[in-house]
């Protein structure tokens, strides 16, 4: 986990409550499967993305009860071949959420990010709201392909070194 990022999202989904430690993630009893198709640079082919989504549907082909990918990346590029790729993991049970990204656009109208602008039934694409329930002036937005918000300014959660930050992100 070069940056964080990660580790960020990890804490936010799973993180133990109830122990006096840290913070508490939304999920306590949770696993986590982590998988990385991007570099330190925070650059990545839409191929690795595509292969880490054949690893969680081979693993589920194994017994592993794999139900939800969170997907915190985005490209301006449309795929056809990763279209088609959750697509087979959504036609599997497979949910895949996706961050809506952080540019404060229309994702209907302009620069629509990908995988969160894809119309498959499996994808959950995510907003962020602030602390008053509006929406952020950063977070994308869209009535076709965005399908909720959740709070996403300045939530703390784990970071590398057994720390913990505050970050905010549609992640």
């Amino acid at each position: 986990d070069d940056y964080g990022h990660g580790t960020h999202v990890a804490g936010i989904i799973g993180a133990v409550g109830n122990n006096g430690v840290g913070i508490t993630g939304v999920a306590w009893n949770v696993k986590i499967m982590a998988l990385k198709f991007m570099g330190a640079d925070g650059l990545g082919y839409t191929s690795g993305a595509i292969e880490a989504l054949e690893y969680v549907m081979m693993m589920k082909a194994l017994g592993v009860n794999v139900k939800v990918t969170s997907n915190s990346w985005g490209s301006d590029s449309y795929s056809i071949a990763l279209y088609n790729a959750i697509k087979i993991a959504g036609d599997n049970g497979i949910l895949f959420v996706a961050a809506a990204g952080n540019e404060g656009y229309d994702a209907d109208y302009r620069y629509p990010l990908f995988p969160a602008a894809y119309d498959l039934p499996s994808i959950i694409s995510v907003a962020a709201y602030n602390v008053t329930g509006e929406l952020t002036d950063w977070s994308n937005y869209g009535f076709q392909s965005v399908d909720l918000a959740a709070p996403g300014e300045d939530i703390l959660s784990t970071v590398p070194g057994n720390q913990y930050e505050s970050w905010s992100g549609t992640s």
